[in-house]
């Protein structure tokens, strides 16, 4: 019976991380009065912003970047674009001096991303920030629809959505990474229609200038923690679909998995400085929303999928395969590792079945889970990083 109780417990924690959560916070967010729609208010608010890209060695995405960004939909008078290229030693620069009207800040050390970050934040004059990455393109829309959610006092950090380039014909790298970020779209965009969402990525997000606090210059996962402190604050993140970066896949499965890893080193990195976070019974909703949608695939989900497939296999040993309701559950996880199994070896054919891949990402993103646990708890890391070659 202990086994039995075990075994679901183990099935249950998983299905809570990747579909339970969900459908709670679309049951919630049914049942609360909807959010008034920013796209469809009239676009008055027009505030000074900064476009903050910071970059290392990214004279090969300089020209897309800056055609990109002197084409959006904002006023230019009142959009200030600055770089941060410490210790780039490429033609950075050289590229960055044939643009005028934009601010480059260069130190000749390189001391880390958010090291940069930090810097560059004391030299920042307006109101809000949009930070985004140099190998990133913006829709049009992007900053305009962002500063919208800031006619709301209450609004402190704004995460605009991750969009990963697609074909028709897809390998698994690019298919899982792809139905990953719109499964996360999701769960963001119903978090946020709850109050806030947690976290924003690095691609595009935008913060209160005035709100900005400095981190730790070792942080791995800088644009959570920076959306996460605001959040703490009693300020909301607000998820906004009409404000997207895109970009391509991952060139390869090792490429994913060294950049899964590092996110996941920064998760674990992310629990022990900020402890405090669920703490249930002073921060409520966000400390259940952070512990649902992030603690638990960092600590309990891998180790979840391994006993539950050990305690299966333990209460159909010596049985008929299909005699009770343990054979069938068996026989469903087996489909499951099979089905990782095909991924692993046929990840370089393109299909258009993206659901094929599904469950080999899904045991990508959980090895690289406990890969980034076992490198944290080590101290094999650093804040500096070679960013992963994409498509």
């Amino acid at each position: 019976m202990a086994l039995k109780t075990a075994l679901w417990i183990f099935i249950g924690i998983i299905l809570y991380a990747y579909l339970g959560y969900t459908l709670l916070l679309a049951l919630v967010a049914f049942f609360q009065r909807r959010d008034v729609s920013f796209q469809k208010r009239v676009q008055s608010f027009e505030p000074p912003v900064t476009l903050f890209i910071p970059a290392y060695n990214e004279a090969g995405s300089i020209e897309a970047k800056m055609r990109n960004s002197l084409a959006l939909d904002y006023p230019r008078e009142k959009l200030t674009i600055v770089w941060i290229t410490d210790g780039s030693d490429d033609d950075s620069l050289t590229i960055l001096n044939r643009f005028g009207d934009i601010t480059v800040f260069h130190e000749m050390e390189r001391s880390g991303k958010i090291h940069a970050m930090n810097r560059g934040m004391k030299l920042i004059t307006t109101p809000f920030v949009v930070f985004t990455d140099a190998n990133t393109l913006l829709n049009k829309d992007a900053i305009r629809v962002i500063v919208q959610y800031f006619e709301d006092d209450n609004v402190g950090c704004v995460a605009g959505e991750k969009r990963i380039e697609n074909n028709n014909l897809e390998k698994a790298v690019e298919a899982g990474e792809g139905l990953y970020w719109q499964y996360e779209s999701l769960i963001k965009r119903l978090e946020s229609k709850n109050g806030s969402a947690i976290g924003a990525v690095g691609e595009l997000f935008a913060v209160r200038t005035s709100l900005y606090e400095e981190v730790k210059e070792d942080t791995i996962l800088d644009d959570f923690v920076i959306s996460l402190k605001i959040a703490v604050r009693g300020y909301k993140i607000k998820y906004a679909p009409g404000a997207w970066s895109s970009e391509t896949a991952s060139f390869s499965v090792r490429e994913e998995l060294k950049r899964k890893i590092r996110i996941a080193c920064g998760g674990w990195q992310t629990l022990f400085r900020m402890p405090y976070l669920l703490n249930i019974v002073k921060y409520g909703f966000l400390s259940w929303k952070y512990f649902s949608h992030k603690v638990l695939r960092w600590t309990v989900v891998p180790l979840a999928f391994i006993m539950a497939f050990i305690l299966n296999l333990i209460l159909v040993w010596g049985k008929p395969l299909f005699s009770d309701l343990y054979g069938y559950l068996f026989c469903l996880q087996l489909l499951f590792y099979l089905a990782i199994l095909f991924g692993a070896l046929f990840h370089n054919i393109r299909t258009r079945v993206k659901l094929l891949f599904a469950p080999y990402y899904m045991f990508v993103m959980n090895y690289a889970i406990v890969a980034g646990m076992l490198r944290y708890f080590s101290g094999n890391y650093s804040v500096k990083w070679e960013k992963s070659k994409r498509s």
